[in-house]
């Protein structure tokens, strides 16, 4: 078995040359994967310590994993760090499955065993039939080429050294060298989606191709670098083809259709924003519709509007109404802030879309702030006394139909005085006769997405 530490030596420097002389925190369930791992690392003479997890789920079992780990680092004179977790009182706690919860309890603990004792880095004991696991999993799920790279040999702060292997391999070196290990039952149970791929799936598979793991793994390597130049060029399309707006995203729908391979492009494109590749079909439908239509994901929408798809988030927790109490004020919604300031009347009022100045004398408070509503209607400023409605208004300034409903109207006494940023209502207008001036001021939220 010198060949898997052989291979193990070589794989280490070149897939990990920034930790050489470092020191490693090893994951060590007491199972024979991660056992054989800790043995590895101690031939191979790297400086390591060993970090066990109890996550209270299996009783008896779980202690004896503990001590035959806690046992084997005293006898090799290593570090040895353990904790127990209430996983099920935690994972009631959080809402979260046993294994979510089991899983974000071992990391946050690792990180901060890494800080205390110095640490570099945390080694799992991911195997090469682990990776091919994960790869039929994502297959199955539909997560693109950025799930055909399988399990990254870094992520972060932790680190995967045995991927070369396999499970078998990994067995045979603790059967032959008298590596101890204890098995998990729980590995044995077809509960868990990835143990049900593990005896049901990869068994047929290898049954039909003996050598599938190694192959597979082979073709993974080969995926995960295609990767790094697809999203190269994934990169090169969006910046062609995305224009931010403020807190949207405009794409010209002519450019798009020109556009090879389209559907794979406006995945891409739209799969940030929470789209999945079932829905790409229906997005590729809006390119023929009519303004107005859309597809939604849990947080954005694309909406087909005019020449353009437009990809906007969906507000979830902005108040349709808000009343104002006096001046001064500050009124925050989620895409603009909106303040409210009494002055006397300024020797010149500003020309800006974003600020309204009001006859103070001419409102009442409390003032209502809230989203418009079809039948709103108002007299324009400039418009002689003509009655207008806001839907109308909306129309003729070209608001853009995702940026409608995002429209404030500031009322008073049930009049509108002013639609936000886009026109007040005469019978509110600063005149000669104006001793005090309410000025409103809209100011849209820089976004981040």
């Amino acid at each position: 078995m010198d060949n898997l530490k052989d291979n193990f030596i070589i794989n280490w420097k070149s897939q990990f040359p920034k930790l050489q002389g470092g020191k490693v925190l090893l994951a060590v369930s007491g199972g024979s994967d991660s056992m054989v791992m800790a043995e590895l690392f101690k031939v191979s003479g790297i400086s390591f310590g060993v970090a066990h997890c109890n996550f209270g789920l299996r009783g008896i079992d779980a202690d004896k994993d503990e001590e035959l780990v806690r046992k084997w680092s005293e006898a090799v004179g290593v570090s040895f760090h353990a904790v127990r977790f209430d996983t099920k009182k935690k994972s009631a706690e959080w809402n979260t499955g046993t294994q979510e919860t089991a899983r974000k309890l071992r990391y946050d603990w690792f990180e901060e065993v890494c800080k205390q004792f110095g640490y570099d880095a945390v080694a799992t004991a991911h195997h090469a039939n682990d990776n091919v696991e994960t790869l039929f999993i994502n297959l199955c799920k539909g997560t693109g080429i950025q799930g055909l790279h399988g399990i990254q040999p870094v992520n972060g702060r932790v680190i995967r050294p045995l991927l070369f292997a396999s499970r078998d391999q990994l067995r045979a070196y603790a059967d032959e060298m008298q590596v101890p290990y204890r098995d998990d039952a729980s590995n044995a149970s077809d509960d868990y989606l990835r143990n049900a791929v593990r005896h049901k799936l990869v068994p047929v598979v290898e049954d039909l191709f003996p050598n599938a793991i190694a192959n597979i793994n082979s073709s993974i390597s080969h995926f995960a670098e295609a990767e790094v130049l697809y999203h190269n060029a994934v990169g090169v399309e969006r910046k062609k083809l995305m224009e931010r707006r403020g807190q949207d995203y405009y794409i010209p729908i002519r450019k798009l259709q020109k556009r090879h391979p389209i559907a794979t492009i406006c995945y891409e494109l739209f799969r940030p924003f929470g789209f999945v590749s079932a829905q790409i079909p229906h997005i590729l439908t809006l390119l023929s519709s009519e303004s107005g239509r859309f597809i939604a994901s849990a947080t954005h929408r694309v909406i087909r509007n005019r020449e353009f798809l437009v990809v906007t988030s969906i507000a979830t927790a902005e108040a349709d109404l808000i009343e104002v109490q006096d001046a001064p004020a500050v009124v925050e919604t989620e895409r603009v802030v909106f303040s409210f300031e009494l002055l006397d009347l300024p020797d010149r009022l500003q020309t800006d879309s974003t600020i309204a100045y009001i006859d103070a004398d001419k409102v009442t408070f409390p003032l209502v702030l809230r989203k418009w509503r079809i039948g709103d209607y108002l007299y324009p400023l400039g418009m002689g006394m003509k009655k207008k409605k806001v839907s109308r208004l909306l129309i003729d300034r070209k608001v853009a139909i995702h940026d409608k409903e995002h429209v404030f109207v500031l009322e008073s006494d049930k009049r509108i005085a002013w639609v936000a940023g886009i026109r007040l209502d005469e019978r509110i207008k600063v005149t000669a006769a104006t001793r005090r001036v309410l000025r409103v001021t809209a100011v849209p939220k820089l976004y981040r997405f």
